[in-house]
Parts: structure tokens; sequence; C-alpha cells
């Protein structure tokens, strides 16, 4: 079971802060995760075509979208950080 977790304007436009979701046969990588949530959920979708530069980490460690998953992964997507 992997849990997903959702950070900052991702949280507010998806309204959730995290879930659980079974691993689908179909999902091995960040990618694939990616396009998986946005089919289910046209929110998700509209987050990743327009910015496509959405950061992800995997137990707690920032990783590339090609990165593998595992059954029991901890995921967690968030919006680029910006400072000033």
């Amino acid at each position: 079971m992997l849990t997903i977790h959702y950070f900052a304007s991702i949280r507010e436009a998806l309204d959730t802060d995290s879930e659980q979701l079974a691993l689908p046969e179909s999902v091995s990588s960040i990618n694939d995760l990616i396009v998986y949530l946005g089919t289910n959920n046209p929110a998700f979708q509209s987050l990743s075509a327009a910015d496509n530069k959405i950061l992800v980490a995997v137990n707690q460690t920032v990783v590339d979208k090609s990165y593998r998953l595992s059954e029991n992964d901890e995921v967690a997507f968030f919006p680029p950080m910006t400072g000033g």
C-alpha cells in the first residue's frame, strides 16, 4: 500500500492531504503514478499538466520521476520551492 501525501497548493487543489493506494500493476515509476492519479482525478491531471516541475519525494528523499516504486513506499508531492 502506497501512502501519498500532498503539500501546499497541491493539497489545496485536491482538498486532501493524503491517501492510501494499493500499488496498481500498471504503476512502476513516479511517472506512471502521476499518469494514474491524473486519470482518476481531473484536478491532479490539471496540476501535473500545468506544472511539470512538481517535486516528488519517496521515503523522505527527493527523487526524479523515473524512480521505481515499491509496495510500501511513502510518496510526497509538493510544488517547487521559491524564495525571496
